[in-house]
């Protein structure tokens, strides 16, 4: 008999340490959970208890959070790279309209239009927007994949997706280095517009006249078309034509076909320049889905696009050939805002 009260008291024991071990571990998973939420370390305005109104150093995929929703910007330029170094104060000196950098290296059309629909929730009726759609737009794979990591949840409209993406170990890591940053004495900030200029970066690597970016550069682009890319469909054309349909007519947008080094251009009659038209054609459909709309067209055959030294690879240029077309997509801009009305605007 004392054996059987020994082991229901030890089985007692054990079940007792089970719920107490439970009841701490929900403890601490939903504090830690609140505490996320509140000090919101992306700065994306869910919780504003803590917001400090600057862009803490951080890389653009989440910086974005808090540049797309401030209020200061009415204007927004979005892409990766390839838009990169267009300077919205230089957009922003030629128009009137304050303009944020909202670009992302390395992303495609899955992510940019995530950054489309942040920027246009806390800006409904924007006085302009800036669009570079290349290559990677010409996707024919309706899941519009993507290539590095994104934080689809920071962007997205569902409060379920953000909790469940605060519970991400390197998120929880800027959760402490956000409180951190704001209990410091000596704040360090980033660019509240977003320009984010690569060059200095370029020029680090090394010699832009050496084999290493001469190869980089003078390789030519293949004739056959990039497997994926030819259509008939491109679905990221249609989700952009959903998007355009849905702006406030008066809202300007400039499309841009960012430049190309002329041997990365795909030789006239070729597959590859065959599909490159039919995705450029199907970009342009979506676009004039919107009244008040227009190309800027960077890969225009023009001398700017043979000169090396204007370029650091196929796809990556330079100032020279940056700041040119910045003035080009301002003129463009106000173009469009001193056209009379369309007939179906207001």
């Amino acid at each position: 008999m004392m054996a059987r009260i020994s082991g229901s008291g030890t089985e007692g024991d054990w079940a007792g340490f089970a719920r107490l071990f439970l009841a701490v571990a929900a403890g601490l998973f939903l504090g830690y959970l609140a505490l996320a939420f509140i000090v919101d370390p992306y700065d994306s305005g869910r919780s504003t208890l803590l917001s400090a109104g600057a862009v803490r150093q951080q890389g653009p995929r989440t910086a974005a959070a808090l540049r797309g929703r401030d209020p200061a910007f009415s204007g927004a330029v979005i892409g990766n790279s390839h838009i990169q170094l267009i300077e919205p104060a230089r957009l922003s000196a030629a128009t009137g309209i304050p303009f944020v950098q909202l670009s992302v290296p390395a992303t495609g059309p899955g992510e940019q239009l995530a950054l489309i629909g942040w920027f246009l929730r806390h800006h409904p009726r924007p006085d302009a927007l800036v669009l570079s759609i290349d290559d990677l737009w010409c996707t024919d794979d309706p899941a519009l994949p993507n290539d590095k990591p994104f934080p689809f949840w920071l962007y997205g409209p569902d409060t379920l997706s953000y909790l469940r993406g605060l519970l991400r170990w390197p998120v929880a890591q800027e959760v402490f280095g956000r409180i951190g940053w704001l209990l410091g004495a000596r704040r360090k900030t980033a660019r509240a517009d977003g320009f984010w200029d690569y060059e200095p970066d370029y020029i680090r690597l090394g010699d832009l006249d050496g084999e290493r970016f001469r190869v980089a550069r003078e390789t030519p682009a293949p004739d056959a078309a990039d497997r994926g890319k030819a259509g008939p469909g491109f679905p990221a054309a249609e989700r952009l034509g959903a998007v355009m349909a849905a702006l406030p007519p008066e809202t300007p947008v400039v499309m841009v076909f960012p430049p190309v080094y002329a041997a990365g251009a795909a030789r006239v009659g070729t597959p590859r320049a065959r599909a490159e038209t039919a995705c450029r054609d199907a970009m342009r459909a979506a676009l004039a889905r919107h009244p008040r709309s227009a190309v800027v067209d960077g890969r225009q055959d023009r001398p700017a696009l043979h000169d090396p030294t204007l370029f650091f690879d196929r796809t990556h240029y330079r100032h020279g050939l940056a700041r040119p077309l910045a003035d080009d997509i301002a003129a463009t801009l106000n173009g469009l805002r001193s056209r009379a009305p369309h007939a179906s605007e207001p």
